[in-house]
């Protein structure tokens, strides 16, 4: 399996979200910037090319040593990254701060804890609102009070239930984390916890944080309950899943390539008014231009103008930045 270069390492790729599992021996993103040597997997692990570059220009937080798990970045004012460097989806919760209330858009694995750690950034009354209802992004929901959620069927099931330990397995598979486990972090009985939503949104809505207002932007495609937060005011477009910068997933259970392309189109239309998209895995990219280029990815795709290369049943398509699996035409 062939590693990316230390200024860019890509989300790596293990078995993937709900059981499916991803092409064997994928390739990773490159990074945009001029690459360095290599690394393989005979010459380092996969954590070895952390931090990413992404992240360089942020000011790191300085955490309690019993929030280890965590690392925090803030990307402008009242915005903070909740980074899960210790695990392969390196995923990003992002809290949203207002003068009246903070949004917390995501809460993660579910391995590390975010509530004490939201309460040490901010001491408004906190909303989570998840991008989407996928393990990875929903595992620390029931530390929370005050959670708003859309009403698709598949997020009402799946809060409903949660998961149980072989739905969530793939956390924890070998090769996966790196860095230590919590401390009382139960790897043996992990699992996703039910939650309930106290309030359903829809697309359009303007959350009031106060003095600070973010629009409910539906975006289907990586799954059907996906959704964008756009700050317009900060030039922030907060994207879960729908953008990051290493393969973006349209082939999985749920997935729809048709919607997704829809999806981008309409992310395309605000390009030039992003200063950054903050996205669920890896780190932020600067610049709207990165939407103009997905939105044309996706056309590609629907022409047939990119390369056919499919291995069980799915297509990778490279646009160097990015990447994204298709189901096979």
């Amino acid at each position: 399996m062939q590693r990316s270069t230390r200024s860019g390492l890509a989300r790596f790729c293990l078995p993937g979200l709900l059981g499916l599992a991803l092409l064997a021996g994928c390739e990773q993103a490159s990074s945009p910037a001029a690459p360095e040597p290599e690394i393989t997997a005979a010459a380092a692990p996969w954590w070895a090319a952390l931090p990413r570059a992404g992240w360089a220009p942020f000011e790191r937080i300085e955490l309690p040593e019993d929030q280890g798990w965590f690392e925090v970045y803030r990307v402008a004012d009242g915005t903070y990254a909740l980074l899960e460097p210790g695990q392969w989806q390196e995923v990003i919760s992002w809290l949203i701060v207002g003068e009246a209330r903070a949004l917390l858009f995501d809460t993660g694995l579910g391995i590390g804890d975010p509530a004490p750690l939201v309460a040490a950034l901010t001491d408004r009354p906190v909303i989570v609102l998840n991008s989407h209802t996928h393990p990875d992004h929903v595992g620390g929901n029931h530390r929370f009070e005050t959670i708003w959620g859309t009403d698709f069927a598949a997020a009402v099931a799946r809060r409903a239930g949660g998961s149980h330990e072989e739905a969530v397995a793939f956390l924890l598979a070998d090769g996966a984390v790196w860095m230590p486990l919590p401390e009382g972090f139960d790897r043996d009985s992990v699992r996703l916890e039910p939650f309930a939503v106290t309030r359903t949104v829809h697309h359009g809505d303007l959350i009031d944080l106060g003095g600070r207002s973010l629009e409910v932007l539906f975006t289907p495609g990586h799954a059907p309950d996906a959704l964008c937060l756009l700050d317009a005011a900060a030039g922030i477009l907060f994207t879960g899943d729908t953008f990051y910068p290493a393969p973006l997933y349209a082939h999985a259970e749920g997935a729809n390539v048709e919607a997704y392309r829809a999806s981008a189109a309409r992310l395309a239309g605000l390009a030039d008014r992003v200063e950054l998209v903050a996205g669920g895995h890896n780190e932020p990219v600067r610049g709207g231009a990165v939407l103009v280029e997905m939105a044309a990815a996706f056309e590609a795709i629907a022409a047939g103008r990119t390369p056919d290369d499919a291995a069980d049943g799915v297509h990778r398509h490279d646009f160097g930045r990015f990447q994204i699996l298709a189901p096979a035409r």
